[in-house]
């Protein structure tokens, strides 16, 4: 594609995201559709899918056409995940939640279903999130390692460059740490970063950053993960690559 058309393109996208009330998605999707096609990625962890949004969004919006996995703990959202999947013959769905240990743990259901977390709302919260990020009910939840469950899925599913999304409410770390040695296998991680974090316990942005920088990744791109931020930037998402990929490339 020539550089005309392809900034024609990307106005479109612009225009029909905008015409869509979803302009805010714009960097997350630019960065996306170019990182998944320059470093080859065939395979996208969706860890905490909830109806499917990312997902929807990877196919429709990002050009990706390659396998996707989407594990959802919630049992009720999980049901319209599955329906949501069912046409894709390469979008696959698990009813568990990542971690770092293998087992069962409560998930705790809040008042909105998109802040169900393994971890529970943190005190003080500002008014916009008390009444939606409140627990309602708990319920006992599969929980695997993804040190463990990747030589599984690998074996299922043929892939070689997987890319791994979480967007688990507070847990992320925890399923970074469960992934151990299969990180590194990973061309690249997006990760809720926390600038004002909600549950308890739930790591800060610039600890997330610090530790995935010790693990291998660096930032590739940074962006708001929604259109409520103001004035004050509550969490962002960012994309961090492998940093073997980049000493390969020189």
């Amino acid at each position: 594609m020539s550089r005309y058309a392809r900034e024609l393109s990307d106005r479109w996208r612009a225009m029909r995201l905008a015409m869509g009330g979803r302009v805010h998605q714009y960097p997350e999707i630019q960065a996306l559709r170019r990182f998944l096609s320059a470093f080859n990625v065939d395979c996208v962890f969706d860890v905490g899918a909830n109806r499917g949004q990312y997902a929807t969004m990877l196919r429709k919006d990002a050009a990706f056409t390659g396998t996707i996995l989407s594990f959802e703990p919630n049992p009720d959202i999980f049901a319209e995940l599955s329906r949501h999947a069912a046409a894709d013959r390469r979008w696959h769905v698990f009813n568990m939640a990542l971690s770092d240990f293998d087992g069962t743990a409560s998930f705790n259901i809040m008042a909105a279903d998109q802040f169900s977390s393994l971890k529970k709302p943190a005190a003080g919260q500002d008014a916009i999130f008390a009444d939606r990020n409140k627990v309602t009910r708990t319920v006992d939840m599969a929980c695997r390692r993804l040190e463990s469950l990747l030589p599984e899925l690998q074996a299922a599913h043929g892939f070689t460059c997987p890319f791994l999304k979480m967007d688990t409410q507070g847990h992320d770390l925890a399923v970074c740490e469960g992934a151990a040695s299969a990180l590194g296998v990973m061309t690249g991680v997006q990760t809720e970063l926390g600038v004002r974090p909600i549950y308890e316990g739930g790591t800060g942005y610039r600890a997330m950053i610090d530790w995935l920088a010790e693990h291998g990744f660096v930032p590739s791109a940074f962006f708001a993960n929604n259109k409520g931020h103001f004035p004050l930037l509550v969490e962002m998402d960012g994309i961090f690559v492998n940093q073997a990929l980049l000493a390969a490339a020189d």
